[in-house]
């Protein structure tokens, strides 16, 4: 055999084995809530090249070579064990079996939180969309994917204002096809008799209403729910408030940044704030999630004297196509044919999620003329001094292993370029090869698919606010600097 064919065979065993994974995938996702994952990169909903991938992905950036065999052996294992909902790192459960141990009872000595005894199901949680658009779909199509998956959140309906006789078909045909994250996964229909949208047999109800405070959700069977309002109408705790005099709803969440005293939620760093007397939250910008878990990360290891943060955003839909009036200084110019300097609280609002960082930082930013993924620069002055390869070093450990391992992502490619982060499932990615750092000064690139993985971090938010976040296991451990 030649090593053309050599090569090809190997490919197709390895192949074999990841399609003997999907159905077991999905069964622990459908069936038992449970979330599969390799070092982070989830394995739910992937092709069998998908989760090749996957595994390749992991070692790219520093793991050990994880066997499609033992990821097998893992997944038929939790299979057969039934855990309760959680999230679980097959590739961390088989770098630390000790090679004298059995497999089951590894399993079940790591995921003893979520296994032996009666587990009570998540409790549902009705959640209403207010606004349908760029983060709205996003945020439905992520719910939808979630929905019989034991995340508790149940997408109820959708609240718009009528834009023409064929809303219902234009709003179901944005759901289905998008220009930037492409095509729905799965089916999109209407029911025009009830105003629903179908998809993947979730019904959504279409409520057509102009007054967030005078709508009845308990006629549509939706009761104790949590209004996500994505228009950014409103901003403060008075205007949000009119949603809570609807019948059916118990919690608000603004997916923008929120005006004092409103909490700003970035997950991962101040999630934990929340509590059950928090009606009304925000969850920041897509610039703060970005930039937040990093700026935490290197306060923590080198702490932080200041710093500017630079922001070089995609256009967004509250530009112009071409000139035209804009109250907003220079957004009124073309989206599509100028950068276009305007302003950002990102950096000032950092502070509402690390106060210690409060007066420290300042920021601007750069509009340009692509749809989709953004780049942060961060220009900071560090109290101790640091190198690119520790700086680098540590950032991809925290990436790889800590609590924050949902919130940054870790990238050294000469080739990356904007588009290759579209989809991206973290807040922010740091680009190492892009890493200066000079004594005290540390300049750092960190991308960020200002859509999609701000959306993300909006259903973690939600799903903090439900009481319904998925357990990790094995659990995330803390990352420092030199160790």
């Amino acid at each position: 055999m030649d090593d053309f064919a050599a090569h090809r065979t190997a490919w197709n065993s390895q192949e074999e084995l990841a399609e003997r994974m999907i159905p077991h995938i999905g069964a622990l996702h459908r069936d038992r809530g449970v979330v599969t994952s390799i070092h982070g990169h989830r394995l739910v909903g992937l092709s069998a090249t998908g989760i090749l991938a996957a595994h390749q992905r992991a070692q790219s950036v520093g793991h050990e070579r994880i066997d499609v065999a033992d990821s097998l052996a893992v997944i038929e294992a939790l299979r057969a064990i039934a855990p309760a909902p959680a999230s679980i790192d097959v590739a961390r459960l088989i770098s630390s079996r000790p090679t004298d141990t059995d497999l089951e009872s590894h399993l079940r000595d790591q995921l003893a939180p979520v296994l032996g005894g009666p587990h009570d199901d998540v409790e549902d949680r009705d959640v209403v969309l207010y606004g349908f658009g760029r983060i709205g779909r996003l945020l439905a199509r992520i719910l939808i994917s979630h929905a019989g998956g034991g995340s508790g959140l149940r997408l109820r309906a959708i609240v718009v204002r009528r834009g023409s006789d064929a809303d219902l078909a234009k709003r179901a045909s944005l759901l289905a096809r998008d220009s930037v994250h492409g095509p729905f996964e799965g089916t999109v229909t209407v029911d025009a008799d009830r105003d629903q949208i179908i998809a993947n047999g979730t019904r959504v109800q279409v409520i057509y209403a102009d007054d967030p405070a005078a709508i009845d959700y308990t006629a549509y069977g939706i009761d104790n729910a949590i209004v996500v309002d994505n228009t950014g109408r409103w901003r403060d705790e008075e205007g949000l408030s009119q949603h809570l005099r609807s019948s059916g709803v118990s919690r608000v969440l603004l997916t923008a940044p929120g005006k004092s005293p409103l909490k700003n939620i970035v997950h991962g760093i101040n999630h934990d704030t929340i509590t059950d007397e928090d009606l009304i939250l925000s969850a920041a910008s897509c610039t703060t999630n970005a930039i937040t878990p990093v700026l935490a990360a290197m306060d923590e290891a080198y702490g932080i004297v200041h710093g500017h943060v630079e922001t070089v955003h995609s256009f967004t839909n509250d530009q112009n196509l071409i000139d035209n009036f804009h109250k907003g200084d220079r957004r009124g110019r073309s989206a599509v044919l100028n950068m276009v300097i305007t302003e950002t609280g990102a950096a000032k609002a950092v502070s509402k999620a690390l106060p210690q960082l409060e007066g420290k930082l300042t920021g601007s930013a750069i509009r340009v003329p692509t749809p989709d993924v953004s780049l942060a620069v961060l220009n900071l002055t560090l109290e101790r001094p640091a190198t690119k390869d520790q700086v680098n070093d540590y950032l991809r450990r925290v990436s790889l292993h800590s609590k924050l391992r949902q919130q940054i992502d870790y990238v050294e490619s000469a080739e990356v370029v904007s588009t290759d982060f579209v989809g991206s499932h973290r807040a922010g990615i740091v680009d190492g090869l892009a890493t200066i750092a000079d004594d005290t000064t540390a300049i750092l690139y960190v991308w960020y698919d200002n859509e999609y993985g701000y959306s993300r971090q909006v259903v973690r938010v939600l799903e903090a606010m439900a009481g319904s976040h998925p357990l990790v296991l094995p659990p995330r451990r803390e990352v420092t600097l030199n160790a």
